[in-house]
């Protein structure tokens, strides 16, 4: 995977049914047109119906670090995987979990060739949670989620001491950041500061239209 464009659909209504299908279609149409890659994590329960509707890669907004067979009500990466999911995020700001299970959870896609998306608030944390070697670490300062402010114009140090602290504890792992991107500058700002990709939610979601947002986002990634 070169530049991740990820786009979490999170629970809002605009998406909900067969909604869902319809801003995967978009994702994989914008993703055709500007020859990047481009990742959906829809509601856990559509990632079979969307896989079944799109090729690009389909990851989980959050996996549970059950055990297989009896394990009542959670969502873990087997079966994750035997839907289609090629990997999840993890530890976002709103459904955070402890170092043990995160650490568990990084193993364990590693061990089914799941890629892993972990977030993080600040850049200590990505400093810890780099030394779990996930494949990626999404900075996302909570207080700037859905707020139209993008943290790559609103807090650029966060950026850089992030991508310090995950270069210092992980050859492996590769920052990218959300929180806030609504427009094309947003990402380039990004990328000048040394993500290798993106995490965004409502900046599309509540967009006008979704192809041509994605189609906005994307363009800086090539």
């Amino acid at each position: 995977m070169t530049r991740l464009f990820l786009i979490n659909f999170k629970n809002y209504t605009e998406i909900s049914a067969d909604k869902t299908v319809t801003l995967a279609l978009a994702a994989q149409k914008a993703a055709k047109t500007l020859n990047v890659e481009i990742v959906v994590a829809p509601p856990q329960p559509s990632i079979a119906i969307v896989k079944q509707n799109v090729d690009i890669p389909v990851f989980c907004q959050h996996i549970d670090d059950a055990k297989t067979g009896q394990s009542t009500g959670f969502f873990i990466p087997e079966m994750a995987r035997s839907y289609g999911a090629a990997g999840s995020i993890i530890n976002h700001s709103e459904h955070r979990l402890n170092y043990v299970v995160i650490s568990n959870l990084v193993q364990r896609l590693k061990e089914l060739s799941m890629t892993s998306v972990v977030c993080a608030q600040t850049p200590n944390e990505v400093a810890e949670l780099a030394k779990l070697n996930p494949d990626f670490i999404a900075i996302e300062p909570p207080e700037l989620i859905g707020s139209g402010k993008a943290v790559s114009k609103e807090s650029p140090k966060i950026i850089l001491d992030s991508i310090k602290s995950a270069a210092q504890n992980s050859k492996y792992t590769r920052l990218i950041c959300g929180a806030g991107i609504v427009d094309q500058s947003d990402v380039t700002a990004a990328l000048q500061l040394g993500v290798e990709g993106i995490l965004v939610a409502s900046g599309i979601i509540k967009s006008n239209s979704w192809y041509e947002k994605i189609l906005e986002l994307g363009s800086p990634l090539l």
